[in-house]
């Protein structure tokens, strides 16, 4: 389910790069400038995850395995 002008559909996998870390210590991506949150990924990693919740202003994902 896409929400609003989201670049990211909820269900569907996006390979990105982990470029920052949040306060709460989630990895932080960007895809098309949409902030992505993913639990247990350090800066620097490159991963494929899959968008598990699609908000107004960002979306969290999983690390695909």
């Amino acid at each position: 389910m896409r929400e609003g002008n989201a670049p990211v559909e909820e269900g569907r996998e996006y390979d990105v790069k982990i470029d920052a870390q949040g306060s709460k210590g989630d990895g932080i991506a960007h895809y098309d400038g949409f902030v992505i949150f993913i639990p247990g990924v350090q800066v620097g990693q490159d991963v494929r995850i899959m968008v598990t919740a699609v908000r107004r202003t960002f979306a969290i994902g999983e690390v695909v395995q």
